[in-house]
């Protein structure tokens, strides 16, 4: 497997640049619910449907002030292998010699103060809002092999809002011990039905801002405060 290899100059320039990166992107990160703090470790799972996910959880912990590391398909780390730097490491899906590497080296990685281990159970891209989700089995193996105190379910959402760029929406779920498949499961398709009936920014913190939109720069020269 592809271990995680944080830190080091180049790993300071690639968390600046991805910074960078998503801040141009989007206007803005956005948070509603309470993200876990303190010094124990977690396991955070989320549904999976654009590409930006997982640099949208590397935003978040930075945020969250998290140690955060993230499993990732092997296939796709070995052609972005620099996302080691961020703390991606690698799994085979259906062989079981990785799995179980992968799994003692999580559990291993949540030993540690602050760390927080990032998973996409459903294993593929999948379309917002189709319920019920396809979750594997992994994460549930993780919660029992790790035996984490605090699961955390987050929904990711990209939205427009009558802005030029799009915002990310975060819902944060109810955090539980690691259970059986179905708690996992049934946890974050109640995060994901909170979060698909938003219909505006209300109730939302913004985390991370973005970049502005030719709509909130003329409003800022007309010396109007720009709207939420």
């Amino acid at each position: 497997m592809i271990r995680a290899a944080k830190g080091g100059l180049f790993g300071w320039v690639l968390d600046g640049y991805v910074g960078w990166k998503f801040k141009s992107a989007f206007r803005g990160l956005w948070v509603r619910g309470e993200l876990p703090g303190g010094a124990g470790a977690r396991l955070v799972y989320a549904n999976h449907s654009n590409w930006w996910d997982g640099f949208v959880l590397h935003q978040l912990g930075k945020a969250a002030r998290w140690d955060t590391y993230c499993v990732m398909e092997e296939h796709n780390l070995e052609r972005y292998r620099f996302l080691a730097r961020l703390g991606a490491f690698s799994i085979r899906r259906g062989e079981g010699s990785s799995s179980l590497e992968t799994l003692r080296y999580a559990s291993g990685l949540l030993r540690q103060p602050r760390a927080t281990v990032c998973i996409f159970p459903e294993g593929e891209l999948r379309p917002f809002g189709v319920l019920p989700l396809k979750l594997e089995r992994g994460v549930e193996l993780l919660g029992r092999v790790g035996k984490v105190e605090e699961c955390v379910p987050l929904a990711l959402r990209y939205a427009f809002f009558e802005h030029e760029r799009p915002d990310v929406l975060v819902e944060v779920g109810t955090p539980h011990v690691a259970g059986p498949l179905s708690r996992f499961q049934a946890e974050l398709e109640a995060a994901v039905r909170r979060l698909a009936a938003a219909t505006s920014l209300e109730g939302f913190k913004r985390v991370v801002s973005g970049a502005s939109g030719v709509a909130e720069r003329w409003d800022a020269v007309r010396g109007r405060a720009p709207s939420a």
